[in-house]
């Protein structure tokens, strides 16, 4: 039985999901920070904004550790992902340590998302917070990590691991590609709690014979 998120599928099939990609220090922190709200769909960590091929973790060449979102646009925005972006960071702390590999950077694929970053920035200015030292580059090609800096924080907790495994024996990407697996490891980094993933759950789009096995198993693990 596939337990992906099914909501999402629909979503998906509806043409009514977003893509973000975001590059705030290591990875292992905004993937699971994000991948605890409501409305992200998954989740993967990776490396962007620079020009070298084929870029691994000893190896990235000119580009920045990323995080990339997909997400349900009928309940959060891009522009309020940026702002959230934005809220969570301070480019000033990482740009300059290790180089581009932590550089605070934000990718936009579309005209419309370019201009919703400049109303967030315009809004930020008004506050008086100021233009943040933040690189703004079109989208150009994304590359996953490794498969080790995947939901990091979840995988400190092999019992976890193993309970989800169940729920998708034969494909480890799409554990990693899961929902389930991003709220999973945003409450192992301490974003969300067990109740408030279960209530989401609860009113995911899937029949209930999956809801029931998908909340059985998260709730069978010891954290």
């Amino acid at each position: 039985m596939n337990t992906d998120h099914i909501e999402g599928a629909v979503v998906r099939e509806k043409g009514l999901t977003g893509r973000i990609t975001l590059g705030m220090g290591c990875f292992w922190s905004p993937e699971a920070l994000f991948g605890a709200m409501p409305g992200v769909l998954c989740t993967q960590t990776g490396y962007a904004g620079g020009t070298a091929d084929h870029p691994t973790y000893r190896e990235m060449g000119d580009h920045t550790e990323c995080i990339q979102l997909e997400f349900d646009t009928e309940v959060i925005t891009f522009e309020e992902l940026a702002a959230i972006f934005w809220e969570r960071h301070q480019p000033v702390n990482i740009n300059g340590y290790k180089g581009r590999q932590y550089q605070s950077l934000l990718i936009y694929e579309t005209d419309s998302q370019r201009e919703a970053i400049d109303r967030v920035l315009q809004n930020r200015e008004r506050s008086g917070l100021g233009r943040p030292e933040t690189d703004i580059v079109p989208y150009s090609i994304f590359y996953a990590a490794e498969e080790r800096h995947q939901k990091y924080y979840l995988k400190r907790y092999p019992q976890a691991v193993e309970a989800l495994t169940s729920l998708y024996p034969s494909h480890n990407s799409q554990l990693n590609s899961s929902t389930i697996a991003a709220r999973l490891n945003g409450l192992a980094k301490g974003f969300t709690n067990m109740e408030r993933i279960k209530h989401e759950v609860e009113a995911w789009g899937i029949g209930d014979g999956a809801r029931s096995r998908l909340l059985e198993t998260i709730t069978s693990i010891r954290w």
